[in-house]
Formats: structure tokens, C-alpha cells, sequence
């Protein structure tokens, strides 16, 4: 079972990765803090370095539909569950929690510093670099939303 759970910018990714860090998590899903933390920076990196050639290509046709389709549902927190990614975005299980999070502030930190053009998404083409910042919070929402918090959180 998922929770209800909206993201704006990265940064707001992040401080919700720190909050379920400080007060704990149970899994509703597949995948661990660490894990996610890892897929996210795997994806963000991508959409900053480049994306493989196979990739770009194979999702090139379907980008029209995916785009006018799937991004809007994405961006609004009903993103669908249990779509399949491409192996080199499947992190390993045995990943630490604190360790990750800290590699993906400092993605983020570069991604929303960064000035340099991004490389459009395989699926859905390109985007402005607010859109992408907008589109990789909706992508840690629906990742994240497996997750819920243990402890009540003051801070």
C-alpha cells in the first residue's frame, strides 16, 4: 500500500529522504531507502550526462503517447506501479541508507546548480530544467510513497 505523497522540487525529495532516515520506515514496496536513493541519482544523471543510445532510440517512437499520456499522470501523483526499468537503473540490495542519501544530495545539489543543457528523457523528450526538476520530485514521490515513516516526526 502506498501513501499519499506530493514533491515539488528536488530539494523537497530530499528533505523527505532525510525525514524517513531520521524517524525510521517501514516498506510497503520493493525497494529500500538506499535503493531508491541509488535509482534516483542513476536516473538524475542521466537526464545531466546522457542517456544510452539504445535507449534513446528504442523510446523515440513511443515518446508522442508516453508524453502526452504517462507524464501528466506522473506529475500528478498517479504514477502506476510496477512498470519495469532497464537494468542499469536497478540498484543492488545491499546498499546503506545514509551512505546513498548523501551521494544523492550531492546529485541534486549539482543538478539544480548546474547550467548546462539536459539530455532529453528517453520517453518523454525534452523538457526545460524546471519541468525536469519537477518531473524527478514526481519520480521520487512515487518511489518514495512505498515507504512510510515510522515515528512521528516534530521536525
Amino acid at each position: 500500500m502506498r501513501r499519499q505523497l506530493q514533491l515539488e522540487r528536488l530539494p523537497d525529495a530530499i528533505a523527505e529522504c532525510e525525514r524517513l532516515l531520521r524517524t525510521g520506515y517501514t516498506q510497503s514496496g520493493n525497494w529500500t531507502l538506499a535503493q531508491i536513493c541509488r535509482h534516483l541519482r542513476l536516473t538524475i544523471e542521466s537526464n545531466m550526462k546522457g542517456y544510452p543510445v539504445w535507449m534513446t532510440t528504442l523510446g523515440y517512437p513511443l515518446r508522442p503517447i508516453l508524453r502526452h499520456f504517462m507524464l501528466p499522470r506522473l506529475l500528478t501523483g498517479n504514477s502506476p506501479s510496477g512498470i519495469r526499468t532497464a537494468g542499469m537503473f536497478v540498484p543492488p540490495d545491499d546498499l546503506d541508507d545514509a551512505v546513498e542519501l548523501e551521494r544523492l544530495k550531492e546529485c541534486v545539489t549539482r543538478f539544480v546548480e548546474s547550467t548546462l543543457p539536459l539530455h532529453a528523457h528517453p520517453g518523454f523528450g525534452n523538457m526545460t530544467h524546471e519541468e525536469f526538476n519537477r518531473f524527478h520530485a514526481a519520480h521520487a514521490a512515487h518511489h518514495l510513497s512505498f515507504l512510510h515513516p515510522q515515528t512521528a516526526d516534530a521536525g
